[in-house]
């Protein structure tokens, strides 16, 4: 039985210039315990069907035309008050930015205390106490329901926001980009605690993400937008196994796998069309490879396929098997083959010795007096590194390990506390010492995000040029090196974004104008600490290139820090593991890849999502979180959460040497075993819910 019905939705925004044609005449439905995913890049229009359907468009969002069914009442035709009473207690909404959706001044249980209270005529401690079980059920202590946003980690906010959602039984959980920027092993989890859940309470979920591989391992059925329009549609089966649209085709293709890491990437080209006006032609059409005369004519209808439950939106559908073959191939989209294997790597230009930078604590009045000695969060805890020019060192770890902290210190930025540190020839002592400007000339850091990084005051003219000024290079040719720069990463012809403001460009031309910032003083080193994290696949993969191509290019050394193994598989020529600050493996990235040793190394490999349906991954339940940095076990530090951990475990900390070879190195006292492969090392705990959902006993 269908749950949901959305037909022909339409949904336009109103600017003081123009009208933004968001969606244009998406249909799809759900039936009763279904996994519904939409996919596709930002801009596609993914975000604004579920803020159609959930009554939060902006002002100026406008549901043009359309109907959304929901159990048989159609929202769009709801007021206020009746729209209030479905929200939460009919289709409950998980939003994508924990912190953002959760109030810094309340207390989390009390939030989610008064949206059960908004619901229900329930006393004060029957809603604590239903608060404490839904604890329980994603995992968090029910003991710290008092606690504060701030007081809990990205992948715990985010589940306090699925409790939330669950409080009362929705028979709809929509979730929008529920673990984007969150790191795979907390993706892990939090995807496991919804379906767990959801599948408990029989509800269905409708899962908007740009992460294939999650949709894949997720959902039953999914649609496919791109330009405010269904591309392709069905079960995940169908569209995912054998695509029919070459925009899914592109979407999948660049979605990075572990095991796709000898292979040169694919990304789509181009930017995502202009939606100032319904769209005549085929919406893809500028940035697809195979389009022909007859998709600059018209919006191909989405027509039915002959396998059951599976449409399309191609005038060329016809030729879908061949399109699928081509479009493996990086040259079907202008992308050149990568010929470089790494072996013209340079000398060293960057080498940390047991590098360190530790944190003070505060202390009480108290332990001041009696001269106890302070508690330290040691973020970088004796790490010890190379980089040569054109090679490009990946640094990996769940969040908290200590890789942005590495960056920042390698950048100064940070003054390390401890330990060696030699770029170009001089320790990092002669740079403190009336130098840094050189060093900040040849040093140049790319942060997570443009909108924070880039000034939104300043023109791409100003903000790429703006080095030059500070560091006096150039001068003479600034307008030159301005341009110039800006073709070098993509973004052409230079004169179109010149006089541009961040707001005015993507995402992924926003990332492009931060490297290009970094890049305009030809440094010797870049720093990349996420920079493709908040980006949709094919951005992701175009920067990677971009980064790629650099190294080789231009003899930089490159420290691209991550969470996401699988790309930092496709960009980089040998990996560095971190855990609780330290570098626990490190060695080329093919053999990290194929053969990790260190369990924990072993457990990011297995939590990168599987970009096909049909295969089967166990999913990788850690137990707990990462220990208290300031409290950490005596031993090896990830024995409290490892599968493997033996008594020698407990007893000392193991070295980097432990195990491996001098290409090879990792800190473990009981290796894996090579012959393992990765994607079977799931390891279990943490994914039982032995408290059962009880909305009920909410009534009185």
């Amino acid at each position: 039985m269908s749950l949901l019905e959305v037909e022909d939705l339409k949904v336009t925004y109103t600017t003081d210039d123009e009208s933004v044609h968001a969606v244009n005449d998406v249909s799809f439905s759900i039936d009763e315990g279904i996994n519904y995913g939409l996919a596709g890049e930002s801009g596609s229009g993914k975000s604004t069907v579920a803020e159609a359907l959930l009554g939060l468009l902006p002002g100026n969002g406008t549901v043009e035309r359309g109907t959304i069914q929901f159990d048989g009442k159609d929202l769009t035709s709801l007021s206020e008050a009746e729209r209030r009473d479905v929200l939460w207690e009919d289709i409950a909404y998980i939003p994508q930015s924990a912190m953002d959706s959760l109030d810094p001044v309340m207390s989390t249980g009390a939030q989610i205390t008064q949206a059960i209270h908004n619901h229900r005529n329930v006393s004060d401690a029957k809603a604590r106490n239903r608060v404490r079980e839904l604890f329980e059920i994603v995992g968090l202590d029910p003991d710290r329901i008092d606690d504060y946003p701030h007081e809990f980690s990205g992948g715990m906010r985010q589940r306090v926001t699925i409790a939330m959602a669950l409080a009362l039984e929705p028979d709809l959980i929509i979730a929008d980009e529920p673990t984007t920027g969150l790191d795979v092993i907390v993706q892990d989890k939090i995807i496991d605690k919804i379906l767990e859940i959801q599948e408990r309470m029989d509800s269905s979920l409708l899962l908007i993400t740009h992460e294939i591989g999650v949709i894949a391992e997720t959902c039953d059925e999914l649609s496919i937008l791109y330009g405010g329009k269904v591309m392709e549609q069905g079960s995940v089966d169908n569209v995912l196994v054998n695509p029919t649209n070459p925009y899914t085709m592109g979407l999948k293709n660049s979605f990075p796998e572990i095991e796709d890491g000898d292979a040169d990437p694919v990304a789509i080209p181009g930017s995502p069309p202009n939606l100032n006006r319904e769209p005549t032609a085929c919406v893809f059409e500028d940035r697809c490879p195979f389009a022909t005369d007859e998709c600059g004519e018209s919006h191909p209808d989405l027509v039915d396929l002959p396998n059951r439950n599976h449409r399309s939106a191609c005038h060329n559908v016809e030729e879908a098997a061949q399109m699928r073959r081509d479009a493996k191939a990086p040259e079907t989209w202008d992308i050149p083959d990568s010929d470089a294997d790494g072996s013209d790597r340079g000398e060293v230009v960057l080498e940390t010795d047991g590098l360190e930078k530790y944190y003070e604590q505060s202390q009480s009045l108290v332990s001041q007096f009696r001269g106890e000695d302070p508690d330290y969060v040691k973020a970088v805890d004796g790490v010890s590194l190379s980089v040569r020019r054109s090679e490009v060192l990946g640094v990996a770890g769940e969040s908290g390990c200590g890789k942005s902290t590495l960056g920042e210190t390698i950048a100064l930025l940070e003054d390390p506390t401890g330990g060696e540190m030699v770029f170009d020839g001089e320790p990092f002592e002669y740079y403190q010492d009336g130098n840094l400007q050189e060093f900040r000339r040849k040093v140049q850091i790319i942060f997570q995000d443009p909108f924070d990084s880039l000034n939104p005051r300043q023109t791409v003219r100003k903000l790429v040029g703006e080095p030059l000024t500070i560091h006096d290079y150039r001068t003479d040719e600034r307008e030159r090196a301005i341009v110039e720069t800006l073709e070098k990463v993509g973004l052409t012809p230079a004169e179109k974004f010149l006089d541009q403001y961040p707001h005015e460009l993507s995402g992924g031309q926003r990332q492009r104008v931060a490297v290009a910032k970094a890049l305009v003083l030809d440094p010797d080193f870049l720093i990349c600490d996420e920079p493709a994290s908040m980006l949709d696949v094919s951005l992701k993969v175009n920067l990677l290139n971009l980064l790629r191509g650099l190294a080789d290019a231009e003899d930089i050394g490159i420290v691209y820090i991550s969470h996401d193994l699988a790309s930092l598989v496709q960009v980089s020529d040998r990996l560095a593991i971190m855990y609780l600050g330290r570098i626990i493996e490190e060695g080329d990235v093919g053999r990290i890849a194929t053969q990790p040793k260190h369990p924990y190394t072993t457990s990011l490999l297995a939590a990168a999502p599987e970009k096909d349906p049909t295969a089967d991954r166990t999913r990788v339940l850690l137990d707990g979180e990462p220990p208290d940095p300031v409290d950490l076990p005596s031993g090896c530090a990830f024995a409290p959460r490892c599968p493997k951990a033996e008594e020698s475990c407990w007893e000392a900390e193991p070295g980097l040497d432990e195990a491996g070879d001098a290409d090879h190195r990792a800190a473990c006292y009981v290796p894996d075993d090579e012959s393992e492969s990765p994607a079977s090392k799931g390891t279990a705990g943490d994914g039982g819910f032995e408290t059962p959902v009880d909305a009920d006993s909410l009534s009185d």
